[in-house]
């Protein structure tokens, strides 16, 4: 910010205007933690700067919905699921995806080992925690595909709505609970429970995973020549700070707790959190992969008389900001 200063007062005793850098606000998915560390390492070493961006993050929360966020014009851009995305875009908010920085799900679910799960069709009879809000989108999905009523009794599952903890599962009031790979799964095991007294059934292992932690953006937007420039440099800006999260996880969660304003997140879980996040990074250059989105688009639609989305989305992402930031 000081060599920002001084190179605006230096123009100025030349009698040239200084060039104010353009603003970019992003909202969260969820708060403040390691999930998110490629835009605060951006953020933190100047990336977005380097760019002449002045960026603005936004956490978001259990009573933040960033699609809302969007369209009341609260962000430029938000991070979202893919299914909560394409389920907003069906029922008229038009977003799009412009860039993908997260190539694999970490979604699963986490199952106490003594109930006798083994398998998918072990669910029928059990209870098992899944979020709302849109996160559950790819449960029913892969539930209605795998023929297992979602509607309670011995051959259906009970679905209880899932608190943004891992209660539940701790305290016997399900069988199963939806975990994230870098983040409750950890929490379980803190708790004191061993990873032998559980099985884990991940989204990406069961072939229904969905795309997470998109980038998303108003599609009239994308009509704006400037916001598209805009939008360019923040996507290869934000990609140097994953690519650089992943090589230095440790000191990416470090940058991560120092904007955490709670104080409520511990280093020891926050690098944890990076290593794992690492590994559903790697391999993305932001760039969306169609035959992902394909996959995506194909399990939202396997909902039975139910479906998350009725119909093949149309123009629900582009390649434009992610052609350009990568040349």
């Amino acid at each position: 910010m000081k060599k920002l200063m001084m190179a605006a007062a230096m123009a100025a005793g030349l009698g040239a205007p200084a060039l104010a850098n353009d603003d970019v606000t992003l909202q969260l998915q969820w708060v403040t933690q390691s999930q998110f560390a490629g835009y605060y390492v951006a953020l933190e070493q100047g990336f977005y700067e380097e760019e002449s961006l002045d960026v603005t993050i936004l956490p978001g929360g259990p009573d933040i919905a960033p699609p809302q966020v969007l369209a009341g014009g609260g962000a430029d851009v938000m991070l979202n699921w893919m299914p909560s995305a394409l389920s907003a875009r069906e029922k008229g908010l038009p977003v799009v995806n412009i860039a993908q920085p997260f190539k694999t799900s970490g979604l699963m679910l986490t199952c106490w080992k003594d109930t006798g799960i083994e398998s998918v069709e072990d669910f029928r009879g059990k209870t098992i925690g899944v979020w709302f809000f849109g996160n559950e989108y790819p449960f029913l999905s892969w539930m209605s595909q795998a023929g297992i009523p979602t509607d309670g009794g011995e051959e259906g599952v009970t679905v209880l709505k899932q608190g943004f903890n891992v209660d539940p599962l701790l305290q016997r009031q399900a069988d199963c609970i939806s975990t994230m790979t870098y983040n409750e799964y950890g929490q379980v095991l803190d708790a004191g429970v061993s990873e032998d007294e559980l099985v884990t059934f991940l989204y990406e292992e069961q072939g229904v995973a969905t795309l997470e932690d998109g980038m998303y953006v108003l599609e009239e937007n994308l009509d704006d020549p400037a916001f598209v420039d805009k939008m360019v440099r923040f996507v290869r800006a934000s990609m140097k700070g994953w690519k650089w999260a992943e090589e230095n996880p440790e000191e990416a969660a470090g940058i991560v707790l120092d904007y955490d304003e709670t104080g409520a997140q511990s280093e020891a879980a926050q690098i944890r959190m990076m290593g794992e996040i690492a590994k559903l990074t790697a391999g993305s250059n932001g760039a969306l992969d169609p035959t992902d989105y394909d996959r995506t688009v194909a399990t939202l639609l396997a909902g039975g008389s139910d479906p998350v989305i009725t119909a093949a989305p149309e123009g629900a992402w582009t390649s434009a900001i992610t052609d350009a930031a990568l040349e």
